[in-house]
């Protein structure tokens, strides 16, 4: 008798509360980084019915017209009528931003332990545990389920800009959960889809449409099976929505924006962080070693762990976990990172080119598993494979 174990992720659209505050704090800081590279930044940014709340730290020379940043990108979610409840016009920007603390910039820029070269005199922003994660269930190297699960939610957003589905509104989450058999993805058990849509439209065609040009586009009918349960809407209602729903904070979708709960997370969040906090770059190079590691093939599954203490630039740990998939020995694969990897604050932002407005594009759907990022290059494969 087959036994299944089954693993669920979620995933939300740019119209989530959430995910606004997250891409009005990203793109914040790509227009810092626009005009001066070496901005300090850090951005949190709350919103409500009707208002949107920027704080935080910056130390830069580019001027950044703050609401002007709001209300576009605000406009672009989708967000552009009264009747929505919150729109670009009429929402009021309140912004609280102060200079970075100069004891945590003596330690970013003046690491503890003193070298002759540059990569040793910038420190890490904070202190914290950083996780990366790859494994070989997807294209992207990356868990099904929160593949899915974003597939889910993009077609969702996809349908409703194109005016597929015009009725759908900016809010929406999906949420899938994945059979596994020995360990493999076997097929596709449940998935749940929730989106906010005008109030004239009739349950049984929201569920219908979303069944049939969301979900099943959206997901590939191989992973289906005659099990296979949809539940769209189940509360039969979602006209209230986004920010007139319910508050937004920066931050509160750390599971959506990494492995979906595959892999453990630090804690800290991406969003509105310049590269200097390695609770953000330290994350995306933690996920450009484990890629490499498994496209290499030198485990099926990677999981790394580095460690930082503020002001200092070389980790405290590195630790590697292959689940028993490893071609090597964890111990040995961790001196093979060691070898060809280097984890200094200013080395990883040098390596993945991370002093550029390139963070807007990384803030939905997940910052793993896209193509045209820079921590998703595998450009250590045949220097890995040398280890074999």
């Amino acid at each position: 008798m087959n036994e299944y174990r089954f693993f669920t992720s979620e995933s939300v659209t740019e119209g989530h509360p959430d995910k606004i505050c997250d891409l009005i704090a990203d793109s914040i800081l790509d227009s810092a980084l626009a005009g001066d590279k070496n901005s300090r930044v850090a951005c949190e940014v709350c919103c409500t019915t009707g208002m949107v709340m920027v704080m935080g730290e910056f130390t830069t020379e580019q001027y950044i017209d703050i609401p002007k940043v709001v209300r576009s990108v605000v406009k672009e979610i989708g967000y552009d009528r009264p009747e929505l409840g919150f729109d670009y016009h009429n929402c009021a920007v309140l912004t609280y931003i102060n200079e970075q603390s100069a004891d945590i910039d003596m330690g970013v820029s003046s690491a503890a332990e003193k070298g002759e070269s540059l990569e040793d005199t910038i420190g890490a922003g904070d202190q914290g545990m950083m996780f990366g994660y790859a494994c070989n269930e997807t294209e992207e190297l990356m868990p099904l389920p929160i593949t899915l699960a974003h597939a889910v939610t993009k077609k969702l957003t996809e349908v409703r800009k194109s005016g597929k589905l015009s009725y759908l509104r900016p809010d929406g989450k999906s949420q899938v959960t994945v059979a596994y058999l020995d360990g493999r993805p076997h097929h596709v058990d449940t998935v749940v889809v929730s989106s906010q849509h005008a109030p004239e439209v009739e349950i049984e065609q929201i569920r219908k449409d979303i069944i049939e040009f969301v979900i099943k586009k959206a997901i590939p009918s191989s992973l289906f099976d005659d099990q296979t349960k949809f539940y769209v809407n189940p509360t039969g209602r979602f006209v209230i929505g986004g920010p007139h729903g319910d508050s937004g904070l920066t931050g509160r979708k750390i599971i959506v924006d990494t492995y979906g709960g595959m892999s453990p997370h630090g804690g800290g969040s991406f969003s509105g962080k310049d590269p200097t906090k390695v609770d953000r770059s330290a994350c995306y190079y933690a996920r450009y070693v484990c890629k490499n590691i498994v496209a290499a093939g030198l485990a099926e599954k990677c999981q790394l762990q580095v460690a930082y203490a503020i002001g200092r630039a070389r980790p405290v740990s590195v630790y590697v976990d292959t689940f028993g998939t490893g071609k090597v020995s964890d111990e040995r694969l961790a001196e093979i990172i060691n070898e060809v990897f280097d984890f200094r604050p200013y080395a990883i932002i040098e390596k993945l080119g991370l002093r550029r407005p390139l963070y807007a594009r990384s803030t939905n759907y997940g910052h793993f598993g896209k193509k045209d990022l820079p921590w998703e290059n595998t450009d250590k494969v045949e220097i890995l494979k040398k280890y074999l």
